[in-house]
């Protein structure tokens, strides 16, 4: 986090990038039963989020040597295969999330011959640009990640895009439905796709083999369908008290349009950073009868929020908010294992709030109070209240801003080698629609973090001279 930041010298003008479309294929598990199938009904958990955007990630990998023919002859080909293998694994991926006439709620559903969209692409855009600390436009990154398609009927789960940077390295772009996995299973899956594509292995060690009997999940009596009564209310809300032509519609909602002056950036926080601040806390609130829990995700959420609504100023008076996913796997009892295939996260939140709690000299501390506390409340009862969550969120008022997280620094990113090595970036792209920032664990500091940041570039201005000198001990 120290030293001195220029801002945007990298984009004064905008960059020429375009990335050119090889091909699309499909690519279906190698199972050698073909005419297995499976059958998954979507969970309390996996309904809070179904009707969410998709997940965007890009997985950056440096290679000097990635030449269009070693692109085509080695990198493709070994990917493709260890991804059939993978998806042996995990059929549900390959399928599609689909709603029958007479069911009460939505499936996953595997039938023999379904495959993933696997994209091949060419990139001309300067990978160090797109890897390095310094900010960039966020447009940059959206041709690098794949479509997933939906429809009325119908919605896939996963795609797949592989984009090479000649001479520079290559990328691999996932975008993933929420409906049907959340973070931890979604990069359990693809630490399960570049283990078998560096060992050359099919087989998967226990921790990265998915757990998939839904009787682990215990909730509330008939929280399933009072999720989806609750979203059904929240779409009749939007549609200006409209009923929904199709209840039972799987169409994704439309991404938002991004503004072509938004702009990406990274934090990197040290552990030094992290402690500096743990102290910092520790001094201003010693007051306090009740002791903050300062964990690393307590005081970099915290951060990042004052920064943020510092960096967007306006009124003071302005409804804001902010909320966080927690994974329920540890919380409840009997735990549920690790390895579970689906959603385990709840939201837990702090709305309504206005923007001044963050504004002042306290800020800071105010935002740790905050966290801290929501922190403190996850237990087991979180998961009971799962479906009150959407029908509070339809009460929001309309404009309030709400900050989430995305990723987590516990997702251990950076530990996906496909054989090429370790990542040399990994990026949310999707944090791009809303009001989030995005965690991982720092690449090269263990215990430190990045913060991944979308915001228009006069915000950004604003954000970055906070981030490096606005809070300053």
């Amino acid at each position: 986090m120290s030293g001195s930041v220029v801002l945007f010298p990298s984009i004064v003008q905008e960059m020429d990038s375009s990335v050119n479309i090889i091909n699309v294929e499909r690519v279906s598990p190698s199972i050698s039963d073909s005419s297995e199938s499976l059958t998954l009904p979507l969970t309390f958990f996996d309904l809070l989020w179904f009707k969410h955007h998709p997940v965007e990630r890009v997985i950056f990998f440096r290679l000097t040597e990635a030449t269009r023919s070693f692109f085509d002859s080695a990198i493709v080909p070994n990917l493709k295969a260890s991804l059939s293998s993978s998806l042996s694994h995990y059929l549900p991926l390959a399928g599609k999330l689909v709603w029958e006439p007479l069911d009460l709620k939505p499936s996953i559903v595997y039938s023999p011959n379904d495959a993933v969209s696997f994209t091949v692409a060419e990139s001309n855009a300067d990978f160090s640009r797109l890897t390095g600390k310094e900010p960039f436009f966020s447009t940059e990154l959206h041709p690098l990640v794949p479509e997933l398609q939906s429809s009325d009927d119908s919605a896939s789960v996963m795609s797949f895009q592989v984009t090479l940077f000649p001479n520079q390295g290559f990328c691999v772009g996932v975008t993933a439905h929420h409906g049907v996995l959340d973070g931890k299973t979604t990069t359990s899956f693809l630490k399960s796709w570049a283990h078998i594509c560096k060992h050359q292995d099919s087989s998967l060690p226990k921790d990265l083999t998915p757990f998939y009997d839904r009787t682990v999940i215990k909730g509330p009596p008939n929280g399933d369908i009072k999720v989806l009564n609750s979203w059904q209310t929240l779409v009749k809300t939007f549609m200006g008290g409209k009923e929904p032509e199709n209840p039972k519609s799987l169409k994704l909602p439309p991404s938002p349009v991004i503004s072509p002056d938004a702009v990406r950036y990274t934090l990197e926080l040290t552990p030094e950073d992290i402690q500096t601040f743990r102290e910092r806390l520790k001094r201003e609130s010693f007051p306090l009868s009740k002791v903050l829990r300062l964990s690393t995700f307590v005081i970099t959420y915290s951060y990042a929020l004052t920064c943020l609504f510092r960096a967007r100023g306006g009124d003071p008076n302005e409804p804001v908010g902010f909320v966080f996913a927690a994974d329920c796997r540890k919380i409840v009892t009997p735990p549920i294992p690790s390895s579970y295939f689906g959603n385990c996260a709840v939201s837990t939140y702090r709305i309504p709030l206005t923007a001044d709690t963050f504004m002042g000299e306290e800020g800071f501390l105010a935002s740790a109070r905050l966290v801290s506390g929501l922190a403190e409340e996850l237990e087991e009862s979180v998961v009971w209240n799962i479906p009150d969550y959407v029908e509070f969120f339809s009460s929001i008022p309309l404009g309030t801003k709400i900050v989430s997280v995305a990723g987590s620094t516990r997702f251990s990113v950076y530990g996906m080698d496909f054989g090429w090595g370790r990542p040399e970036k990994v990026v949310v792209v999707s944090i791009d629609q809303g009001e989030a920032i995005s965690l991982a664990e720092n690449r090269d500091r263990k215990g430190g973090v990045e913060v991944g940041f979308s915001l228009k570039k006069h915000e950004m201005d604003a954000l970055i001279d906070l981030l490096h000198n606005g809070l300053k001990v």
